[in-house]
């Protein structure tokens, strides 16, 4: 008898096992993007997310190795979710005026109702550049955050019949640099800090076109 079923068996119980662990781990890791966002990297411990999550620290420690593997899975699980954020404003808008309105608001609202999340990004960006493990998880997220921007700005271009004046990196370098000084802002407490990034991206978006075609 050719063993095809018992093969399709053992597979479907190897997938269905797989499943349910990474379902826990994806649990585990948003448990712990709370506390992580509330305490930053280095102040987190896996007994401090337990703590703060359902689940007891024996468990945490089982589905992950330590502290490293389980902010790497969080923060990658919540960049995951995050990088469609404004595909919506680029798919909805039908001038450029428009679109920088939109962009500009969304920009607004995801500090004002996400500011733990994006602290912890911050802080994950500036610990890669000592710890090799995390340094591989933050380039990669960094690249989809850039192809996120482009997405955005290209399209600006495109409804403004105007060709972009600086490729992705560039793009996304100035409009994140934005972004991380609003935040600082906002989390110290200025009360400006919103409206002062919505009136920066409006100024500086059309800056980022080159010259109209002549042609």
């Amino acid at each position: 008898m050719c063993p095809v079923a018992a093969v399709e068996v053992a597979t479907s119980g190897t997938t269905s096992r797989t499943t349910a662990r990474d379902e826990r781990r994806d649990q585990l890791a948003a448990s712990a993007l709370h506390t992580l966002g509330e305490l930053g990297y280095a102040r987190t411990s896996l007994r401090e997310i337990a703590t703060n999550s359902p689940f007891s620290h024996g468990v945490v420690h089982y589905y992950f190795e330590d502290k490293l593997e389980l902010v790497v899975h969080s923060v990658r699980l919540y960049k995951a979710r995050c990088v469609t954020r404004y595909d919506d404003v680029v798919e909805q808008s039908t001038s450029a005026d428009a679109l920088l309105a939109a962009f500009a608001d969304r920009l607004v609202q995801t500090i004002r109702d996400e500011a733990p999340m994006h602290r912890l990004w911050y802080d994950l960006r500036t610990q890669s550049m000592f710890e090799p493990r995390l340094r591989e998880a933050v380039t990669q997220i960094d690249q989809t955050l850039e192809q996120m921007i482009w997405r955005v700005v290209s399209r600006y271009a495109e409804l403004a019949g105007r060709p972009m004046s600086m490729g992705p990196a560039s793009a996304y370098g100035v409009l994140d640099g934005l972004f991380q000084q609003a935040l600082l802002a906002f989390v110290s407490g200025r009360d400006t800090a919103l409206a002062d990034l919505a009136d920066q991206v409006h100024a500086l978006m059309p800056m980022m076109l080159g010259p109209a075609s002549t042609a």
